[in-house]
């Protein structure tokens, strides 16, 4: 989950729900070009060998987030002061976080944001990545829109509807959450598995009842349509920051480095939303959309985010790994991911011990 954008490269809606690699292999390779700039903000030297570049991949072209903050050095960032000169090579235009999670296999990437959901997927295709940090997504990152003139007021007002989201997402376990929040089932709604883009499109027809999705597109949407937010909805993903395998073996202090710089970052997108959004709105981030500034500006405000909270980053724990192994017990129930994924096991023992360290000192540091 994350800020989702449309491509030509994006995901078909039956990707998750029967996992085709060989497509999204195809997309990564789709989204792998990018502008090299930048690099990383100066902290302290770490010992060990740096990498002459980092590929760093970001969902659309990561507007209010850290990856915004490093690549333009916005607040007198400094993006490669201390890792030896090693630059990053920004890698814009990835729709979602499964292709990333597919361009990471396919050797493209370094270095990324991915949601739990995605590392369901990860691990079932045993792609060589690694988790370096998480967080827990802001709460209620997740809407579940209806029409201003709906007769839905409630969640159990949704029996019988047609409730439209993207399968296998961030936004598919919320919906499933809320509504055994509210005693019912998948089942007892008629669910219509869509693309963000293809929903937005049947929500404006009113050919769907009810749109579960995540942000910004569900902000943009509600102004938009003037559409209703129903209560009670809860978003229950984490967000991690992860690498390639085999580049965290071989740089443990260069990723723990970035890591750090993208929790410093997001502290300050916190701290001075206005400064940090009015700056990329210089840049032409915005284009002449001011409902577009608007809606970044006010979600990063109210840190209502995918990457908000990621000024909190850590590294991963136990109770973690048990609200995720929770998230993919529940996709293979729902036959989402075909395979039962032992995914606590495999937060907890797949990050070499050399990187964990390493990442450990770094997020110690004030």
């Amino acid at each position: 989950m994350s800020t989702q954008s449309t491509s030509a490269c994006a995901p078909e809606s039956s990707v998750p729900a029967e996992l085709s690699r060989r497509s999204l292999l195809t997309q990564a390779a789709c989204l792998a070009g990018g502008a090299a700039l930048g690099g990383l903000p100066g902290l302290s030297m770490a010992q060990g060998k740096m990498p002459e570049t980092i590929r760093y991949a970001l969902i659309g072209e990561g507007k209010a987030e850290p990856g915004t903050v490093l690549r333009y050095g916005i607040g007198g960032m400094n993006p490669s002061k201390n890792l030896g000169g090693a630059k990053i090579d920004w890698r814009p235009g990835f729709p979602a976080t499964l292709p990333i999670v597919e361009a990471i296999r396919g050797g493209a990437i370094d270095f990324s944001f991915c949601t739990s959901t995605a590392l369901i997927y990860a691990v079932g295709g045993k792609v060589p990545l690694v988790p370096l940090g998480v967080y827990p997504l802001p709460s209620d990152t997740c809407y579940l829109l209806v029409h201003a003139d709906s007769s839905i007021k409630t969640i159990q007002d949704l029996k019988g509807k047609r409730v439209a989201d993207h399968r296998g997402t961030t936004g598919t376990y919320a919906l499933v959450r809320t509504l055994e929040a509210a005693g019912m089932k998948l089942s007892d709604i008629q669910y219509v598995n869509l693309t963000a883009p293809d929903a937005e499109a049947a929500f404006a027809n009113k050919r769907i009842d009810a749109w579960m999705s995540w942000q910004p597109t569900m902000e943009l949407a509600r102004r938009r349509y003037n559409a209703t937010m129903l209560a009670g909805v809860k978003t229950y993903d984490y967000g991690f920051f992860v690498a390639r395998e085999q580049f965290a073996k071989d740089h443990p202090e260069a990723v723990a480095i970035l890591l750090r710089n993208v929790r410093d970052a997001q502290r300050l997108l916190e701290a001075k939303p206005e400064e940090v959004v009015g700056q990329f709105q210089k840049l032409g981030g915005f284009g002449n959309n001011q409902m577009e500034h608007d809606v970044y500006l006010y979600l990063a405000k109210n840190r209502l985010l995918s990457y908000s909270g990621a000024g909190d980053l850590k590294p991963v724990d136990d109770s973690t790994a048990n609200e995720v192994q929770r998230l993919a017990d529940s996709f293979h129930e729902l036959k989402i991911y075909p395979e039962k994924i032992n995914i606590k096991q495999w937060l907890m023992t797949a990050t070499p011990q050399s990187v964990r360290d390493a990442v450990a000192a770094e997020l110690r540091r004030a």
